[in-house]
């Protein structure tokens, strides 16, 4: 493990890059003479494990499989200028219906195909959210009942109707079905294959079918011709794993790519510069945090974990290392959330504070090492170099270790690391009860322990429906997350994408990337 110096690229080194560097995708063709479409190839940081849409909720993860799967309800992100509407739009679903405040029900539209040329059917979604899958005690994907905890059942009532109950009235439900955990897999398909092989190469409904997959080199999807909204506008989509930003600008600019993705604030001025190639960027509904390990020796006292978050800088960061394109946010706590945002929060900088927590800890200089991996996030190693300075500013004996995945994040001595909320629902139930609540990684890897008091307010917060009653409980959650302090939010990152000019595309607040026919379209080169 060892640290990494910032990387700065010049113009020069982009031409020079892509003079040295092949790229070699290895994709056969497969498609009847005469086919004008063309292929679509996105260099992307890196690539998911698998396919399975709820086991890769990650932004490597979504960013791919949101074009091999479909919702039964579809958020309209593009909706608004800032690429992240709210608005709900039938989709998989034709319309809901509230029949009481435990019950919807969902009618399916008629004719939709899956992949291997099955009809979509309620035996489809009652599968898809079934108890054992999603939720319930021996839940396939434990992460499924962060979002989905709340059913109790969902049973077909014919072929193209459905019935959700919950165990408690669930004010978010319409929302859930359109968000993450909520993508409908093909119950043959599944049936037969088995979790794993379905995880490699599965069976939905969206706009792009699987060809193959290697998490180590390439995802490639092909155009759907039967997908229910239109035909595909591009005849192949090839994700390519392309760790190295200047690999990946490189291959861009030769004309090897079509899209890339993670630009730096720094870079997009460079990236832009090219004739033919547009940086777009968005403000993410997401903030990256830092976890701390409550099972640390050190770190199980939260005066120390206070004082850690009362040492960061986060302007300076977003000034310096964001260009200010990034937002630092009212704690976990956003505007989205409408009646249930709460005014006057404050993310704390205060050195004299961190200073005093660490004499009254009893502090003594004991190592204190925060774990990033040097690509996964924009500007993350950037970040961490700045987040050691500030600790050891206010006397914490900091050190920054590099590693290569996630698990080694997460692996034997692991104090501190990096990660990211995203904002799922517009609601806290969507965003802090998802990522820190007990069906959440944190809690059930057992980094945070001490979180009885904030599950008890969660879980009153899922049942209230009052909309004073659930502020308040979300203010408790928020107050008591503050003070447990097992993370603190360092920004609200852009996220920018660097594409040829010529073809339309726009990013919306989420790491989906939406390459259906509605939202791209090539023009002439």
């Amino acid at each position: 493990m060892v640290t990494m110096p910032r990387i700065t690229i010049s113009r020069r080194r982009f031409l020079e890059g892509a003079i040295a560097t092949p790229i070699a995708l290895n994709v056969q063709p497969g498609f009847a003479a005469g086919e004008t479409r063309p292929n679509f190839t996105v260099a992307v940081a890196d690539l998911p494990a698998t396919l399975e849409p709820a086991r890769e909720l990650s932004n490597v993860g979504t960013r791919v499989t949101y074009s091999i799967f479909d919702t039964l309800i579809r958020r309209n992100f593009l909706g608004t200028a800032d690429g992240g509407g709210s608005e709900l739009k039938p989709h998989l679903a034709t319309k809901w219906e509230r029949v009481s405040p435990q019950e919807l029900i969902v009618t399916l539209r008629q004719g939709v195909k899956f992949h291997n040329g099955d009809e979509l059917t309620s035996e489809d979604v009652a599968y898809t959210f079934r108890d054992g899958r999603l939720w319930g005690d021996k839940a396939q994907i434990p992460g499924g009942k962060a979002y989905f905890g709340v059913l109790a059942s969902v049973e077909p009532i014919d072929r193209y109707s459905v019935r959700f109950r919950t165990r408690t009235p669930d004010v978010l439900l319409e929302q859930r079905l359109a968000s993450w955990c909520a993508w409908i897999v093909n119950k043959r398909a599944y049936e037969a294959m088995g979790f794993e092989a379905y995880s490699r190469k599965p069976v939905a409904t969206g706009p792009y079918r699987v060809v193959s997959h290697s998490a180590a080199d390439a995802t490639v999807l092909e155009a759907f011709d039967d997908y229910f909204m239109a035909k595909p506008s591009a005849k192949r989509v090839i994700f390519k794993r392309v760790p190295e930003l200047a690999a990946r600008v490189a291959g861009l600019v030769a004309g090897d790519y079509d899209l890339i993705t993670n630009i730096p604030p720094d870079q997009m001025s460079i990236v832009g510069g090219y004739k033919d190639i547009d940086v777009r960027s968005v403000v993410l509904a997401n903030v990256h945090v830092l976890a701390f390990n409550d099972q640390d020796k050190l770190l199980s006292d939260k005066r120390i974990r206070q004082a850690l978050v009362c040492s960061i800088d986060r302007q300076k960061l977003v000034d310096t290392l964001w260009q200010g394109t990034a937002l630092v946010p009212a704690s976990h706590n956003f505007p989205e959330y409408g009646e249930m945002f709460v005014e006057g929060r404050k993310l704390p900088y205060d050195p004299a504070r961190a200073k005093a927590l660490l004499k009254e800890a009893g502090y003594k200089g004991e190592p204190v090492v925060y774990r990033t991996m040097a690509n996964y996030y924009t500007n993350a190693l950037e970040s961490a170099q700045v987040l050691v300075e500030q600790w050891k500013a206010v006397g914490l004996n900091a050190s920054l270790q590099v590693v290569e995945n996630s698990a080694q994040l997460r692996g034997a001595g692991s104090q501190i690391f990096n990660w990211s909320n995203s904002t799922r629902l517009p609601d806290p139930l969507g965003s802090i009860w998802v990522a820190w609540g007990p069906a959440g990684e944190v809690q059930v890897s057992k980094f945070w322990t001490s979180a009885g008091a904030f599950n008890k307010a969660g879980n009153a917060l899922e049942a209230e429906v009052d909309p004073a009653k659930r502020k308040a409980l979300f203010t408790e959650m928020l107050d008591i997350w503050e003070d447990e302090a097992p993370a603190t939010i360092l920004y609200q990152p852009s996220e920018a994408y660097a594409i040829k000019k010529a073809i339309a595309w726009r990013p919306n607040t989420f790491y989906f990337m939406d390459l259906r026919p509605d939202n791209l379209s090539f023009g002439r080169s």
